[in-house]
Protein backbone atom coordinates (compact mmCIF):
# COMPACT_ATOMS: atom_id res chain seq x y z
CA UNK A 1 0.00 0.00 0.00
CA UNK A 2 1.42 3.80 -0.57
CA UNK A 3 1.58 5.72 2.22
CA UNK A 4 3.92 8.32 0.70
CA UNK A 5 4.47 10.50 -2.29
CA UNK A 6 8.54 11.30 -2.59
CA UNK A 7 8.65 14.30 -5.35
CA UNK A 8 11.32 15.39 -7.79
CA UNK A 9 10.91 19.03 -8.07
CA UNK A 10 12.40 20.47 -11.43
CA UNK A 11 10.34 18.85 -14.52
CA UNK A 12 7.56 17.13 -11.88
CA UNK A 13 6.53 20.27 -9.99
CA UNK A 14 8.23 23.18 -11.21
CA UNK A 15 8.55 23.75 -14.94
CA UNK A 16 11.96 24.09 -16.54
CA UNK A 17 13.64 25.99 -19.56
CA UNK A 18 17.42 25.55 -19.65
CA UNK A 19 18.16 26.69 -22.84
CA UNK A 20 16.73 30.05 -21.25
CA UNK A 21 19.46 29.69 -18.33
CA UNK A 22 22.24 29.29 -21.11
CA UNK A 23 21.01 32.35 -23.09
CA UNK A 24 21.03 34.42 -19.76
CA UNK A 25 24.50 33.04 -19.22
CA UNK A 26 26.09 34.07 -22.36
CA UNK A 27 24.16 37.25 -22.25
CA UNK A 28 26.30 38.10 -18.97
CA UNK A 29 29.30 36.77 -21.29
CA UNK A 30 30.16 33.46 -20.07
CA UNK A 31 31.33 31.83 -23.04
CA UNK A 32 30.32 28.07 -22.59
CA UNK A 33 27.63 27.34 -20.14
CA UNK A 34 26.36 24.04 -21.88
CA UNK A 35 29.84 22.59 -20.65
CA UNK A 36 28.16 23.05 -16.90
CA UNK A 37 24.59 23.08 -17.06
CA UNK A 38 22.29 20.19 -17.73
CA UNK A 39 18.92 18.94 -17.65
CA UNK A 40 19.25 16.07 -15.05
CA UNK A 41 22.51 17.27 -13.57
CA UNK A 42 25.31 19.70 -13.33
CA UNK A 43 29.39 20.04 -13.44
CA UNK A 44 32.05 21.41 -12.11
CA UNK A 45 31.46 24.45 -9.36
CA UNK A 46 27.69 24.08 -10.47
CA UNK A 47 27.74 21.03 -8.77
CA UNK A 48 29.84 21.81 -6.25
CA UNK A 49 27.21 24.03 -5.43
CA UNK A 50 24.34 21.37 -6.06
CA UNK A 51 26.20 19.18 -3.96
CA UNK A 52 26.76 21.01 -0.81
CA UNK A 53 30.53 21.24 -1.62
CA UNK A 54 30.42 24.87 -1.55
CA UNK A 55 27.76 27.63 -0.71
CA UNK A 56 26.64 30.49 -2.54
CA UNK A 57 29.10 32.81 -1.94
CA UNK A 58 31.91 30.65 -2.77
CA UNK A 59 30.03 29.71 -5.82
CA UNK A 60 29.74 33.51 -7.13
CA UNK A 61 33.40 33.64 -6.16
CA UNK A 62 34.20 31.13 -8.50
CA UNK A 63 32.11 31.31 -11.19
CA UNK A 64 32.47 35.28 -11.49
CA UNK A 65 35.82 34.96 -13.72
CA UNK A 66 34.11 33.42 -16.34
CA UNK A 67 32.22 36.14 -17.11
CA UNK A 68 35.16 38.05 -18.04
CA UNK A 69 33.37 41.05 -16.05
CA UNK A 70 34.92 41.14 -12.47
CA UNK A 71 31.80 43.78 -11.90
CA UNK A 72 29.20 41.46 -12.38
CA UNK A 73 27.28 41.54 -9.36
CA UNK A 74 25.77 38.60 -7.23
CA UNK A 75 22.32 39.37 -8.25
CA UNK A 76 23.21 39.54 -12.18
CA UNK A 77 24.56 35.66 -11.90
CA UNK A 78 21.67 34.77 -9.49
CA UNK A 79 18.94 35.93 -11.80
CA UNK A 80 20.69 34.26 -14.86
CA UNK A 81 21.00 31.06 -12.73
CA UNK A 82 16.87 31.26 -11.70
CA UNK A 83 16.32 31.70 -15.85
CA UNK A 84 16.27 27.60 -15.74
CA UNK A 85 12.92 27.98 -13.53
CA UNK A 86 9.81 28.96 -15.37
CA UNK A 87 7.19 28.22 -12.25
CA UNK A 88 5.05 26.12 -11.25
CA UNK A 89 1.25 25.99 -12.10
CA UNK A 90 -1.76 26.65 -9.45
CA UNK A 91 -2.94 23.92 -10.12
CA UNK A 92 -0.23 21.39 -9.21
CA UNK A 93 0.42 23.57 -5.68
CA UNK A 94 -3.69 22.58 -5.27
CA UNK A 95 -2.76 18.76 -6.70
CA UNK A 96 -0.17 18.55 -3.74
CA UNK A 97 -2.58 20.27 -1.45
CA UNK A 98 -5.46 17.63 -2.09
CA UNK A 99 -3.04 14.57 -2.19
CA UNK A 100 -1.91 15.43 1.38
CA UNK A 101 -5.29 14.35 3.02
CA UNK A 102 -4.42 11.27 1.68
CA UNK A 103 -0.37 10.84 1.54
CA UNK A 104 2.55 12.00 3.47
CA UNK A 105 3.94 14.07 0.76
CA UNK A 106 8.07 14.62 0.12
CA UNK A 107 10.61 16.09 -1.91
CA UNK A 108 13.76 14.80 -2.88
CA UNK A 109 15.64 17.53 -5.01
CA UNK A 110 18.93 18.05 -6.61
CA UNK A 111 18.81 21.90 -6.29
CA UNK A 112 21.05 24.84 -4.91
CA UNK A 113 20.41 27.12 -2.49
CA UNK A 114 20.30 29.89 -4.36
CA UNK A 115 17.01 28.63 -6.51
CA UNK A 116 15.45 27.72 -3.17
CA UNK A 117 16.19 30.48 -1.54
CA UNK A 118 14.74 32.83 -4.33
CA UNK A 119 12.34 31.76 -7.31
CA UNK A 120 11.60 28.17 -5.87
CA UNK A 121 10.66 29.60 -1.95
CA UNK A 122 8.53 32.40 -4.34
CA UNK A 123 6.96 29.92 -6.50
CA UNK A 124 5.61 28.20 -3.50
CA UNK A 125 4.12 31.37 -1.64
CA UNK A 126 1.99 32.49 -4.78
CA UNK A 127 -0.98 31.10 -3.71
CA UNK A 128 -0.22 32.84 0.02
CA UNK A 129 1.23 29.18 1.25
CA UNK A 130 4.96 28.13 2.41
CA UNK A 131 6.55 25.08 0.90
CA UNK A 132 5.61 23.52 4.39
CA UNK A 133 2.25 23.56 3.60
CA UNK A 134 3.02 21.85 0.58
CA UNK A 135 5.54 18.88 2.24
CA UNK A 136 5.89 16.69 5.42
CA UNK A 137 9.58 16.48 4.55
CA UNK A 138 12.22 18.04 2.15
CA UNK A 139 15.31 16.61 1.46
CA UNK A 140 18.17 18.76 -1.27
CA UNK A 141 20.76 17.18 -2.71
CA UNK A 142 23.22 20.39 -0.48
CA UNK A 143 21.22 19.80 2.72
CA UNK A 144 22.11 15.84 1.99
CA UNK A 145 25.68 16.66 0.47
CA UNK A 146 24.73 13.77 -2.25
CA UNK A 147 22.85 13.94 -5.50
CA UNK A 148 20.46 11.40 -7.00
CA UNK A 149 20.60 9.12 -8.43
CA UNK A 150 23.20 7.53 -5.65
CA UNK A 151 22.15 5.75 -2.90
CA UNK A 152 23.58 8.10 -0.34
CA UNK A 153 20.65 10.93 -0.76
CA UNK A 154 18.06 8.03 -1.13
CA UNK A 155 18.94 6.38 2.14
CA UNK A 156 19.22 10.10 3.50
CA UNK A 157 15.44 10.72 2.58
CA UNK A 158 14.92 7.74 3.75
CA UNK A 159 16.20 8.48 7.72
CA UNK A 160 14.95 12.10 7.77
CA UNK A 161 11.43 11.90 6.21
CA UNK A 162 11.18 8.24 7.74
CA UNK A 163 10.31 6.45 4.33
CA UNK A 164 9.72 2.66 4.10
CA UNK A 165 10.69 2.37 0.21
CA UNK A 166 8.24 -0.17 0.00
CA UNK A 167 4.93 2.09 0.77
CA UNK A 168 6.55 4.76 -0.92
CA UNK A 169 6.07 6.01 -4.72
CA UNK A 170 8.61 8.42 -6.58
CA UNK A 171 8.19 10.79 -9.56
CA UNK A 172 11.43 12.19 -11.47
CA UNK A 173 11.50 12.92 -14.69
CA UNK A 174 14.95 11.24 -15.22
CA UNK A 175 15.16 7.65 -16.20
CA UNK A 176 18.55 7.20 -14.49
CA UNK A 177 16.84 8.44 -10.87
CA UNK A 178 13.83 6.18 -11.83
CA UNK A 179 15.48 3.37 -12.39
CA UNK A 180 17.63 4.28 -9.21
CA UNK A 181 14.87 4.29 -6.83
CA UNK A 182 13.30 1.13 -7.96
CA UNK A 183 16.67 -0.53 -7.48
CA UNK A 184 16.54 0.56 -3.95
CA UNK A 185 12.90 -0.53 -3.64
CA UNK A 186 10.90 2.32 -4.17
CA UNK A 187 7.69 2.65 -6.30
CA UNK A 188 8.92 4.81 -9.45
CA UNK A 189 6.86 6.71 -11.90
CA UNK A 190 9.20 8.47 -14.84
CA UNK A 191 7.25 11.87 -15.44
CA UNK A 192 7.59 12.54 -19.41
CA UNK A 193 7.20 16.19 -20.86
CA UNK A 194 3.49 16.97 -20.94
CA UNK A 195 2.32 14.50 -17.70
CA UNK A 196 1.07 15.79 -14.71
CA UNK A 197 1.97 13.53 -11.84
CA UNK A 198 -2.29 13.92 -10.47
CA UNK A 199 -2.58 11.65 -13.80
CA UNK A 200 0.02 9.37 -13.31
CA UNK A 201 -0.45 8.17 -9.52
CA UNK A 202 -4.19 7.47 -10.73
CA UNK A 203 -3.24 5.60 -13.56
CA UNK A 204 -0.39 3.64 -11.10
CA UNK A 205 -2.43 3.10 -8.36
CA UNK A 206 -5.06 1.58 -11.19
CA UNK A 207 -2.22 -0.85 -12.02
CA UNK A 208 -0.37 -1.02 -8.45
CA UNK A 209 2.26 -4.01 -8.21
CA UNK A 210 4.84 -4.70 -5.36
CA UNK A 211 8.11 -2.95 -5.38
CA UNK A 212 10.81 -5.18 -5.67
CA UNK A 213 12.09 -6.64 -1.87
CA UNK A 214 16.01 -5.11 -1.94
CA UNK A 215 16.42 -4.79 1.74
Amino acid sequence: MIKNLLFDLGGVIMDLDRNRCVDAFKGLGMKDPDDFLGLYGQKGDFLALESGEIGADEFHRRIRPLFGNPDLTDAQIDDAFNQFLIGIPVDRLEALRALRSDYRICLLSNTNPIMMESKIAEEFRKEGREMADYFDGIVTSYDARCCKPGKEIFDYAERTCDLVPSETLFFDDSQANVDAARSFGFHAVLVRPGDEFADLLRNFCENLTPAPDVR
